[in-house]
């Protein structure tokens, strides 16, 4: 069995996601702050005229933020949704769902902190990124198509 996965670039890690969970890839829309929030969370963006809380992921997986981001991704965490913002998403590709599920999971070398914030805060969005992997720098991705 095989799925199609999201290609993107966060820092200096190649990141995927399964398609499923993405709705949209969309140009950096404007960001309104907000109070007492991880440092994750930029704030929110108004996607098709709901506001969406904003991810920066390079900040969720300990890397510092990008002077831009490249690309917004508005996906589907439980019944809501929320923005990543990402440098760049590069491509889709198909592969096994066997093959996706043995790469590290995103959140391997996030600190136990940030893990239990997000649990605290967000089990539904805990639960969205654990279907995101990080493409070890020896792995090739072949046949990305850009999207």
């Amino acid at each position: 069995m095989s799925e199609l996965l999201l290609l993107l670039r966060v820092a200096s890690e190649m990141c995927v996601f399964p398609m499923h969970t993405v709705i949209e890839v969309m140009r950096p829309l404007p960001i309104q702050p907000m109070g007492d929030v991880p440092p994750f969370v930029l704030g929110l963006a108004r996607v098709r005229g709901a506001p969406v809380p904003v991810v920066c992921l390079a900040r969720l997986l300990g890397h510092p933020s990008p002077a831009v981001y490249g690309r917004f991704l508005t996906v589907r965490v439980g019944a809501g949704l929320a923005v990543l913002a990402v440098d760049a998403v590069l491509g889709v590709n198909q592969a096994a769902t066997a093959g996706h599920a043995s790469l590290p999971p995103i959140l391997r070398g996030a600190l136990p902190e940030v893990v239990a914030g997000l649990a605290a805060l967000d089990s539904a969005f805990l639960l969205f990124l654990d279907t995101g992997r990080i493409l070890p720098s020896t792995l090739a991705f072949p046949e990305a198509h850009a999207g």
